[in-house]
């Protein structure tokens, strides 16, 4: 529970945010623990939650897509006695992999490129048309004929990845946004919204000496070559069975709060980056963000259903709440609608254009001090610039 040093060195404000940990929203490193040029911020927080891959990221007021295209982001990494008494690839590097993917777009001389005044990038967020895995553009893996464990982050603005290895080979998904799933799902595709993870499991015993690829499928792109170019020094093995998993009882809700998301045209409805500056908004339930205004409040403790809906056709938003995890119980009406990544505890939900999600949400430990809410937005980094984002109070 020591503090640490967040130190800013640029010559802006930027806040950091620890995406996916439970912790009290003093310190979760939103809009409102904004660091002055070369100020130091420093929080103090226990981790209070499984092990999982998580990470941190820029989400600084109307500023949050630019700073993270221009690198603040990273992953965290949280491990746990469970964990590691698993028969899983655990040996950093050689065979638990971490896959920061992001996709950027470059200026002639090697620079970064942001948003351009064109409507796509308006709308529908920052895209490149080159994919870096780790900061590296055309990266390549060294891994042991062995299981391989993938960490994979989705740290891109605004582009939603469709994940495949060439050949559509089978992998494990062994853990989705807030740790271990209940046992492994078998998959060939995932999709990944910005802001998800999830960790996967592929056996490379068979293919020593082969060069393989994974890819994603949605756009064409090639995400990473992979090299099986050496013997394994500890067979592994996925278990059957991961993790007691906690169950999805709506019964259990002692409310429901309905979440409508959509964009706003003219009528100085305007966000806070590009697209206010083109008389657009986007909003939850109507209202574009207002650090000042808190939206809801709930109680410690009270489970609740929070329906979310997407109005918008043809856009994308995912929805991310801070201050916890979540349950999903339905997408479109069906629990048979849910990828196998979630079926997990989630901390982001992918939208597409349409649809209904419904997710069961409990705030734990932590209520929140007057000033210092937890946030729920678009993760489409743009739309959160452009106001898609509320803010909810927590009473005991």
């Amino acid at each position: 529970n020591a503090p640490f040093a967040v130190t800013n060195s640029l010559s802006e404000p930027a806040a950091i945010h620890w995406h996916g940990l439970h912790i009290p929203a003093a310190m979760d490193g939103g809009p409102h623990q904004t660091i002055a040029p070369g100020g130091t911020w420093r929080p103090s927080f226990n981790v209070r939650q499984a092990g999982g891959t998580f990470w941190y990221h820029a989400h600084t007021a109307g500023e949050t897509g630019r700073q993270v295209t221009m690198g603040l982001a990273g992953m965290i990494v949280i491990d746990d006695d469970n964990m590691d008494a698993l028969d899983l690839p655990h040996t950093w590097g050689d065979d638990d992999i971490p896959l920061v993917v992001q996709d950027r777009r470059f200026h002639a001389d090697g620079r970064f490129a942001y948003l351009s005044n064109a409507m796509p990038d308006i709308i529908g967020g920052m895209m490149g048309d080159r994919i870096l895995v780790n900061g590296a553009i055309t990266p390549r893996a060294s891994v042991p004929a062995k299981e391989v464990r993938f960490r994979l982050l989705n740290g891109a603005n605004a582009r939603v990845f469709r994940f495949a290895f060439a050949g559509q080979r089978t992998f494990q998904v062994i853990a989705s946004d807030g740790g271990l799933l209940e046992a492994p799902v078998a998959a060939t595709t995932l999709t990944l919204s910005p802001g998800e993870r999830a960790e996967i499991v592929v056996d490379f015993t068979a293919d020593a000496g082969r060069t393989l690829t994974l890819n994603d499928i949605a756009s064409g792109l090639r995400v990473l070559e992979i090299g099986i170019d050496r013997a394994a020094g500890r067979v592994t093995h996925v278990p059957a069975r991961l993790a007691i998993a906690p169950r999805a009882d709506e019964a259990t809700a002692l409310r429901t709060r309905d979440f409508v998301f959509g964009m706003t045209m003219g009528g100085g409805m305007g966000g806070m980056g590009m697209a206010g500056t083109m008389g657009m908004g986007f909003t939850i339930n109507g209202r574009i963000f207002d650090m000042n205004r808190i939206d809801k409040t709930m109680r410690l403790d009270e489970p609740e259903i929070w329906r979310m809906r997407n109005v918008d056709p043809g856009m994308t938003h995912n929805i991310h709440i801070h201050g916890g995890t979540f349950l999903l119980l339905d997408r479109n009406g069906s629990a048979a609608n849910l990828a196998p990544h979630e079926r997990g505890l989630k901390d982001t939900v992918l939208l597409s254009g349409g649809d209904t999600v419904r997710l069961l949400l409990t705030m734990r430990d932590y209520p929140t001090a007057t000033g210092t809410p937890y946030m729920y937005h678009c993760h489409i980094l743009e739309h959160e610039d452009g106001g898609m984002m509320g803010q909810v109070g927590v009473t005991t």
